[in-house]
Parts: structure tokens; C-alpha cells; sequence
């Protein structure tokens, strides 16, 4: 069995990745400090996976953290999560960003290195195209100068980790460039957990349903789109995760020559502020209250995802429905109430 290591293993993400790992043969092992998570997530991931969770509380910009993973496990690959994740924060805090993502990419790559860690899965972003010339986004639309520091995190880790890639003969990754996760684990004991107001559309909605906060902020009216609200490609987090089991697949699968490659991770559709709204009260029956306020400074009016890349290569494809995942992020909302 494969000892996959997981940076970042307990958050959004990682943690419903880890469980998909569980059910394709793996042996997931999550190293998190639980800055921006929550230990109890270990404990519900042993609820659903009916077995105990190996995890290391440390953190991913200390030497020691994979000296000491390393020597203790034979680790056969690695799935990269561990950043801050922000927008505003980290036009507020640029620096705890740059040390945090990319400081940490640096040091995980070179401690691969040392211990001959070949297999590399990163958590990228879609923020990487900026505001897109032409619709869907494909792998060869350009890169654009980033919007925040934590877009241009994620370009510059892409860059690192293709240089470096370059640089070693047997080194293997892929980036997977997200879209916009939603949803939570059908056991409703996983999901996302922001701290603070969330920035994201999902959990301030749901949580303004559940009377957590006043009325969702609907941030412009005036785009140049059919509603006049702004559109992006919400993507289950079990479509996601499935993703990157599927990337883990394709790198293991290959021989042990140097491989970088890049894929787009989204649903192929992108869906307005009002077309959500509507689908969550669809789904739930829930009235959605909501207030239209002034476009915020650096969103853009719309992207969403070509797909194909990384439906023949990787042999996946999103198979949950939009009304599905706002269904799921519902039953994740009730569960914390």
C-alpha cells in the first residue's frame, strides 16, 4: 500500500481528499498545524473511514517537520494543500503569504529531493488566468499579471516547481488549477470551516440562512452578463478530490523520468450569483434574504472552465450536479448548527 503524504490533509480539501484516497487502496497520511482547521476533523475522518487517521501535527515551513516524516515513513507521494488561502488577507499581509505558500513549496521540494520523493500533486488555482480574454479557460489561455498576492503564490509555485521539475531528472508533477469548490461530504462531518466572515460565496450564504449573519451581499449587479451578477464554476469537493486521486494516478503511473504538466479542475459551466441563489432555494427550500451592494475592487466578471484536458488525460470529469453540492453545503451548515 502506498503512503501518500497529505500537507494541509485536515482542511477543506485535503480532508475529503483523504478520504477518497482511503477508498482507491491508499495510505493517507495528513501532516497539519491546524492554523486554519480543526483537530476534530481527524475524528470525524476515522467516522467515516472506519479506521484510524495517521496524522502529524507540525508545521510544513520547519526542516524538522519532514526530516522527521520522512525517516519515519517510506513516502511514495505527495499531495501539496498546506497555504493560506485569503484574498484580502493577503493583500493586507503579503509577507505571512509569500512564507506560508511559497516559502513552504521551496522547502517541501528540496526535502523531496534529499529523500528521493518523486511524485508531486499542487494545489493550484484558476486565479492564475486573471480575468480570462475568452471563455471557457483552457490550460493554453495565457497567465495573467496576478490580482492578489495569493494568486500570485500560487503562479510563482507553479513556476518553481516547473523549474525544478527541469532541473531533476525524476521528478513528477501536476498542478491542478480549481475552479470554485463547494459542498461537503454526504456524512455531513466534513466541510468547510472559514474562520471569520468567509470570503466565499457558499459559506456566507449558508451561513446567512442559518441566520449567522445578516443578508448575503450580492457584490454588483452591473456586469456584462445575462443577470448583471458575476460568474464562476462551482465544483463539488468530492469532484475534486476524485481529481486529485486520479492526478496522484497518472504521475505514479508514469516511468521515472522528469514530468510537469498543468490541468484546468472545474464542471465546464459557470453559473451567476443569482442562477446559485436560485438553485440553493431550489434544493433546500430555503429563502435566500440578500442585499446588492457595489462591485468590490479585483473580482472579475466571469470564468469557468474548459475541461477536456483533463478529461482524456486524467480520465476525469465532474459528475455532481450544482443543486447536489448546494444540497450538501446546506447539510454541512445544519450539522455545525
Amino acid at each position: 500500500m502506498m503512503n501518500i503524504l497529505i500537507t494541509g490533509g485536515a482542511g477543506f480539501i485535503g480532508s475529503h481528499t483523504y478520504v477518497v484516497l482511503q477508498e482507491n487502496g491508499y495510505n493517507p497520511i495528513i501532516v497539519d498545524n491546524f492554523s486554519n482547521s480543526s483537530e476534530k476533523v481527524i475524528t470525524n475522518l476515522e467516522t467515516i473511514c472506519g479506521k484510524p487517521v495517521t496524522y502529524v501535527k507540525a508545521d510544513v515551513n520547519d526542516p524538522a517537520t519532514y526530516d522527521q516524516l520522512f525517516t519515519t515513513y517510506q513516502i511514495d507521494g505527495i499531495i501539496h494543500f498546506a497555504a493560506s488561502k485569503a484574498v484580502g488577507e493577503s493583500v493586507a499581509n503579503p509577507l505571512k503569504y509569500y512564507r506560508n505558500n511559497v516559502a513552504s513549496t521551496v522547502l517541501l521540494l528540496e526535502k523531496m529531493q534529499q529523500y528521493g520523493v518523486n511524485n508531486l500533486v499542487f494545489s493550484s488555482s484558476c486565479t492564475v488566468y486573471g480575468q480570462p480574454d475568452e471563455l471557457p479557460v483552457t490550460e493554453n489561455s495565457p497567465v495573467q499579471e496576478a490580482v492578489s498576492p495569493y494568486g500570485n503564490t500560487k503562479q510563482i509555485c507553479e513556476e518553481i516547481i516547473r523549474d525544478t521539475v527541469q532541473a531533476n531528472a525524476t521528478l513528477k508533477a501536476i498542478s491542478l488549477r480549481y475552479f470554485n469548490p463547494i459542498g461537503s461530504h454526504k456524512s455531513a462531518l466534513i466541510g468547510e470551516l472559514p474562520l471569520g466572515p468567509p470570503a466565499n460565496l457558499i459559506p456566507f450564504l449558508t451561513q446567512s440562512v442559518a441566520g449567522l449573519r445578516g443578508p448575503l451581499q450580492v457584490w454588483g449587479t452591473d456586469y456584462p452578463t445575462a443577470d448583471g451578477t458575476a460568474i464562476r464554476d462551482y465544483i463539488h469537493v468530492m469532484d475534486l478530490a476524485h481529481a486529485h486521486v486520479k492526478a496522484l494516478s497518472h504521475v505514479l503511473g508514469r516511468n521515472n523520468t522528469a514530468y510537469y504538466d498543468f490541468f484546468n479542475i472545474g464542471t465546464g459551466e459557470g453559473s451567476s450569483v443569482y442562477q446559485v441563489i436560485q438553485a440553493f432555494e431550489k434544493a433546500t427550500h430555503k429563502k435566500v434574504a440578500y442585499e446588492v451592494r457595489d462591485r468590490r475592487p479585483g473580482d472579475i466578471t466571469a470564468v469557468y472552465a474548459a475541461t477536456e484536458k483533463s478529461n482524456n488525460i486524467l480520465g476525469w470529469k465532474a459528475e455532481i450536479s450544482l443543486e447536489e453540492a448546494l444540497k450538501d453545503a446546506w447539510a454541512w451548515q445544519e450539522a455545525l448548527l
